[in-house]
């Protein structure tokens, strides 16, 4: 199940590349970020409350709390980098730089998660980061 969602994340993301290159058009790419994050808010919240998962915000962790908050700063810098990329730059271009994450996420995930790193992983962090430079280059 979590290979669709995967997927399902892959697709979506392609659609957001695609939609903001053209609705950023002529619009500051910081209100551009503010506008999509505010539609983010209302989709994420509308999910807790559809599930019913509201009642679990009282069991979050401190340690939580401090990393999600991180995760969303990492998330707003990411989005607003991403979107000025994307309103001065060409989306073929900036959309394979910025799957780079994937490589970074990769060698992070070894150091501070020490989650395994092997053969098939260096691989593909090679070829990701020899496809993108063919397709910036």
């Amino acid at each position: 199940m979590w290979f669709l969602f995967a997927l399902l994340s892959a697709v979506f993301a392609a659609l957001t590349s695609i939609l903001a290159k053209v609705g950023i058009e002529g619009v500051n790419s910081n209100l551009a970020t503010a506008v999509r994050t505010v539609v983010v808010v209302i989709m994420a919240w509308g999910m807790v409350f559809v599930t019913g998962a509201e009642g679990g915000l009282q069991a979050i962790s401190k340690k939580s709390w401090l990393f999600l908050i991180l995760s969303g700063i990492a998330t707003g810098a990411s989005w607003l980098c991403y979107y000025r990329a994307l309103q001065i730059g060409e989306a073929s271009k900036v959309v394979p730089i910025d799957k780079l994450s994937v490589v970074i996420t990769l060698v992070l995930a070894f150091v501070f998660l020490h989650e395994q790193f092997t053969v098939r992983s260096f691989i593909g962090c090679v070829l990701i980061g020899a496809g993108t430079l063919i397709m910036v280059v």
